[in-house]
């Protein structure tokens, strides 16, 4: 009888699970974020203290409902939207807002300036701090403007690099490895949290890295026929790797949750799963009236409507960059091809089948560099409750694509960490092999699969050079 946390702190919302020995949830919780400080182009930050906020919320709704005795669970990790940065003062309170991975002055270094600011780290640093008291942190958070040593899974000591990034050595955290104790739970903490004091914290990974790991993605090097697709706010593509690749041009190698292993990682979609928010929140009130009459989903709707959408929605198609990359800021999203017979079924089909079709060409590019060929997608993340996706997916790519059972990994992710790290399991592998299960595949349509390489090879591989160039010259005017 053991149990195990897995905190999955996102973009959108804060989620805790508690699963037991073989990686069934007992309970969950969930609890949504405040909508982002967006003031003006550029800025993205969490209001308030809004992570810690929400993160006591769900581990104390998620405990009152934990059917046994709270001394069985023996740890939890903690494992937080990657790219983000929080400022603290000495006594480990926030600074200043802790930004998001969407705010571009992440792609700078850290411009100092507060006089308050004594440490400066990830979003998993902070929570892990606000349970533990202890200023430790996953080596494996730090992607991005940090002074990290990658090859080593230590902070730099070359003085030319702090200074280039701008953060004093004593300013940083200290690092730990994935599948580490890093501290427990203080009393201050266990109250308001309603996690048991003393209960061992375990430091994770970044949240796409223990995606991985939850999802079951076969740990294997170069050549493995196996890639995952993670459908989150940030979409990509991944599979695994020995060795940092530094000058990979289709790729970059990410640090996994397994220390000294990486995860290649394709080129991917800036609020990919966003833009199907996005969509259905602009249907607003009629949708939601229609699905609280059929007793079902809004997205079920949708998907049932779509369904019934020819594959390559009649000719509608559609450019998935709602957000645009720092150092491309003219991008937009585009819809092209429309006419008066469409329907909100065919927009809702393209948006699917556009992250499909560019993830398929993000992933080719990628694995055709390692040199690796393909015979299996493995998808996780909330899209995968669509069976229509899936199946899209599966005809885009043309092979089998299969979903975890549980479909939010990167939580049974972070309690593979914790059954490591208190010796639950002898080793990664163990815990995989123990707690990670498939819920059934979906095998490809031969002719769709046709269809949707006669789209990409004439029209969809080249669209972004032709609208690029338009949205380039309107960008000025936006």
């Amino acid at each position: 009888m053991k149990y195990f946390i897995g905190l999955d702190g996102g973009t959108q919302s804060t989620k805790v699970f508690i699963f037991d020995l073989q990686g069934n949830i007992v309970c969950q919780a969930r609890q949504e974020l405040q909508p982002l400080n967006m003031p003006e182009h550029g800025v993205a930050e969490h209001p308030d203290d809004d992570l810690w906020h929400s993160t006591v919320s769900a581990c104390r709704s998620a405990m009152t409902k934990f059917p046994h005795n709270p001394q069985l669970i023996h740890g939890i990790g903690v494992c937080t939207i990657r790219c983000c940065r929080a400022l603290l003062k000495a006594d480990g309170s926030l600074a200043a807002p802790v930004l998001n991975w969407m705010d571009q002055r992440l792609s700078q270094p850290y411009s100092g300036g507060n006089p308050e600011v004594r440490y400066v780290t990830t979003s998993s640093g902070y929570i892990t701090h606000r349970l533990t008291g202890h200023f430790k942190d996953t080596a494996s958070n730090y992607e991005g403007m940090w002074p990290i040593d990658k090859n080593h899974w230590q902070w730099s000591t070359d003085p030319e690099v702090l200074a280039n990034f701008n953060i004093p050595a004593d300013q940083l955290f200290e690092l730990a490895m994935p599948g580490e104790i890093v501290g427990n739970v203080t009393s201050a903490a266990a109250e308001q949290t309603g996690l048991p004091a003393g209960l061992p914290v375990i430091a994770t990974a970044n949240d796409k890295a223990v995606e991985a790991l939850g999802a079951g993605l076969p740990q294997l090097a170069n050549g493995e026929s196996t890639a995952l697709i993670s459908l989150g706010t940030y979409i990509c593509g991944m599979v695994y790797g020995d060795s940092n690749e530094v000058n990979a041009k289709h790729y970059f190698s990410n640090m996994s949750s397994i220390p000294g292993r990486y995860l290649h990682e394709s080129g991917g979609i800036r609020n990919g799963m966003g833009t199907v928010s996005w969509f259905k929140d602009l249907l607003g009130p009629q949708l939601i009236a229609q699905s609280s009459l059929a007793d079902t989903s809004a997205e079920e709707i949708l998907n049932c409507e779509a369904e019934q959408v020819p594959v390559g929605a009649d000719g509608l198609m559609t450019v998935p960059e709602w957000l645009a990359p720092p150092d491309k800021p003219f991008k937009r999203g585009v819809m092209i091809g429309f006419r008066s017979t469409h329907t909100r079924a065919h927009i809702y089909r393209s948006i699917l089948e556009a992250i499909a079709l560019t993830m398929n060409n993000h992933v080719d590019a990628m694995r055709n560099e390692l040199g690796f060929g393909l015979r299996r997608i493995i998808v996780s993340g909330g899209g995968t409750n669509s069976d229509l996706f899936m199946q899209i997916i599966a005809d885009v790519f043309g092979i089998p694509a299969e979903r975890p059972a549980v479909r939010d990994a990167a939580a049974l992710g972070a309690a593979i960490c914790v059954a490591v790290a208190v010796d639950a399991y002898g080793d990664f592998d163990e815990a995989i092999d123990n707690m990670v299960s498939f819920a059934g595949g979906f095998t490809p349509v031969n002719a769709n699969t046709q269809t949707y390489d006669e789209i990409n090879t004439s029209v969809y591989l080249d669209i972004t050079t032709l609208t690029d160039k338009i949205l380039s010259k309107s960008h000025t005017f936006s």
